[in-house]
């Protein structure tokens, strides 16, 4: 536990810090806290902050600037969010996303968060239940068969599986009959759950194919997408800007969109906003960034996360802001869609 003091000076060198991107001395601290301390107080606390891991001190600079460690105390202990009185922030409270279909209405959060916070706006888009009216199974070779998925209103997948038993065409239409008979009309996700039980009762090898064939269409055809706006904000940010290979890094992370899926789907177990820090998060693939995402709701139910992700040098309190009202929005927009 730090007293009062540290508390103080560390939530001053943190603030500071964010505002300007340069490390904060003794007298600038002093100023920023308002208290009346010696340089040499300042100096002592400083040092016992940088053992417990807290702020560091670059080599170029006497300053000292907070790690993730910090960062992460700073969150944690220090932050307070008070209604903001920017206008574009109070631009959110009027009905800004609007559109006819569910997905235009992330696209434009996606937007909206990252013109609202200057960094990058990352919506992850509900999965959606693929409900099967008719599947089939055809025989292609020894060991390669093909399956056909056919959803409600008339949406057709093709799969080809590698099973490790050779089927006849006339095993592979029992299949598809016993799963057209006792399944159709159900989601995917609901059949392959009933398979895992039932698989016991049914013939071992065709009912493992079944079960491969579902969980194949069930992994294909359920939307499994993040929309992200406005990459391109990072070039402007200091810490990523001088380092060429840190920004090749970032681009990556977003061209190959997996990580950050992971990221959001960790978000939406949690209740409101969340902030992982980057070199403090076992989530964030990076130490220099962090990310601060909320889940958004329709009908009162959680269906996807969105948020903003940017430096670790991010003004957190407007980001929160941000994030927790695109939140509400969406579920408000994604709500009227649905009843439209």
């Amino acid at each position: 536990m730090l007293d009062e003091r540290s508390k103080l000076l560390l939530k001053a060198l943190v603030e500071r810090y964010i505002a300007d991107g340069q490390p904060v001395g003794s007298r600038t601290l002093s100023k920023a806290a308002g208290l009346d301390l010696s340089p040499a107080t300042i100096r002592n606390v400083m040092s016992d902050l940088e053992d417990l891991g807290l702020v560091a001190s670059p080599h170029t600079s006497a300053g000292r600037v907070p790690t993730p460690r910090g960062y992460r105390y700073f969150v944690d202990t220090m932050l307070t969010v008070r209604r903001s009185e920017l206008p574009e922030i109070d631009a959110l409270s009027a009905p800004t996303l609007a559109a006819e279909q569910p997905r235009q209405v992330l696209s434009q959060a996606a937007q909206l968060l990252s013109q609202l916070s200057h960094f990058v706006g990352v919506v992850r888009v509900p999965r959606r239940p693929v409900v099967f009216r008719h599947i089939e199974f055809l025989r292609l070779s020894e060991r390669r068969v093909l399956v056909i998925l056919v959803s409600p209103d008339g949406d057709v997948q093709n799969r080809i599986l590698h099973p490790h038993s050779e089927f006849t065409q006339d095993q592979l239409q029992s299949a598809a009959n016993f799963l057209n008979a006792h399944y159709a009309g159900l989601t995917l996700d609901t059949v392959r759950e009933r398979l895992r039980h039932e698989v016991d009762a049914l013939r071992g090898e065709i009912a493992a194919l079944m079960l491969k064939a579902v969980e194949a269409g069930s992994d294909a055809a359920e939307t499994d997408e993040v929309v992200i706006a406005g990459e391109r904000n990072l070039l402007a940010v200091d810490e990523f800007a001088r380092d060429m290979g840190n920004l090749r890094k970032l681009f990556d992370l977003f061209e190959q969109k997996t990580q950050v899926m992971r990221l959001l789907d960790i978000s939406s177990q949690a209740d409101g906003v969340r902030i992982f820090i980057g070199g403090d998060s076992q989530v964030v693939p990076y130490e220099e960034l962090s990310v601060v995402s909320a889940p958004y709701e329709v009908d009162g139910q959680v269906v996807g996360t969105l948020g903003v992700i940017g430096p670790q040098r991010m003004p957190y309190d407007r980001m929160i802001q941000i994030v927790d009202i695109t939140a509400k929005l969406v579920g408000h927009a994604l709500s009227q869609t649905r009843a439209g």
